[in-house]
């Protein structure tokens, strides 16, 4: 390749409209042409924004929670479908390649929901389709883990392009299975979580982490973090006041680009809402690669092997086609 992309990616920072996919998807929508119209040609959005975080896990016991699990269900979306079409219809008409975060109800079973990261080229087309690994701690009353299969790095205008969700990027060997496809674009979605412990300062641990990735892989990291709205808080606390201080916590949320450095391009924006724009030129990469290239010479592949089992996996598996129903005779519907 003698010339190496170079653009601008938006990391969008803002709350979903709660538990509602349609207004978020056209909330979505407006953002992806506004970004676009800015000059990005990659839009990336927060975990799940479609259509919203299940705080409640962290807030409430999980009987009190399981109304709100069948309300979540039904406020999510399938892929393929409608809303999925919208979104892709916006990024085909933008011109830019889209990262975003929804929930989506499993094909095989009524209450099967996954954290999934949708890639939408700018063509519109559906190139990728993650479904998050391991729910992190309270999220596994919610989310079914995916598989391998979508552990891809996507061939795009703008370069070699990974996704991963939140707690994945802590996953090391998550992030070197991307690596080692030849990813330079590796895109982050969180969600804001001041619902952790104290101590725990969630816009730092999305900073460290995504340097990181970026300073090991030598990479660029453009992460996009929601944040609490004030619907959010009065839908989940109502009248509880610990529980609204509690969604109230600051440095809950961080989003920006990093660099193969493992700096910030332009300053991230923390907790408030806002699209963060930076350039990426992937000839950065070059460089820093021949000091430290851990999918390349500065590995020993003859001492360590990363085995990954790709396959899709479903709930079952038949050992020869199953037929479908044959047709009713007219003489077997005369007696229905």
């Amino acid at each position: 390749m003698d010339h190496l992309p170079r653009f601008t990616a938006a990391a969008v920072q803002t709350a979903p409209v709660y538990l509602d996919a349609a207004a978020t998807v056209d909330k979505a929508v407006s953002l992806i042409h506004e970004a676009a119209g800015n000059g990005a040609e990659l839009v990336v959005f927060p975990e799940v924004f479609v259509p919203g975080y299940p705080y409640w896990n962290w807030t409430m016991n999980p009987v009190q929670g399981s109304p709100w699990f069948e309300r979540l269900y039904l406020s999510s979306i399938d892929v393929p479908g409608p809303h999925v079409d919208t979104l892709r219809a916006a990024a085909r008409q933008a011109g830019t390649t889209v990262v975003i975060g929804v929930n989506e109800r499993g094909a095989h079973s009524l209450g099967v929901l996954y954290n999934t990261l949708l890639t939408i080229g700018p063509d519109g087309e559906l190139i990728g389709v993650h479904r998050k690994l391991v729910p992190t701690w309270a999220e596994k009353l919610t989310w079914t883990g995916g598989d391998g299969s979508s552990l891809r790095v996507h061939r795009t205008p703008i370069g070699p392009l990974g996704s991963l969700a939140c707690g994945e990027n802590t996953n090391t060997l998550a992030r070197f299975t991307l690596l080692a496809q030849g990813e330079l674009v590796h895109t982050a979605s969180y969600i804001a979580l001041p619902v952790a412990p104290e101590d725990y300062d969630m816009a730092e641990a999305i900073a460290v982490r995504t340097a990181a990735h970026s300073f090991e892989g030598k990479v660029f990291s453009v992460v996009a973090c929601s944040t609490i709205s004030p619907e959010i808080v009065e839908t989940i606390a109502g009248g509880e006041e610990a529980v609204r201080t509690l969604l109230g916590r600051k440095r809950s949320a961080l989003s920006g680009v990093f660099g193969p450095d493992g700096r910030p391009v332009t300053d991230p924006l923390v907790d408030e809402e806002g699209i963060v724009y930076a350039e990426i030129d992937l000839t950065r990469c070059i460089q820093p690669k021949q000091m430290h290239d851990i999918v390349g010479h500065y590995n020993r592949f003859d001492i360590f092997q990363l085995h990954v089992d790709n396959r899709p996996r479903g709930p079952v598996t038949f050992t020869a086609p199953v037929a479908e129903p044959a047709p009713a005779t007219s003489e077997e519907e005369e007696h229905q």
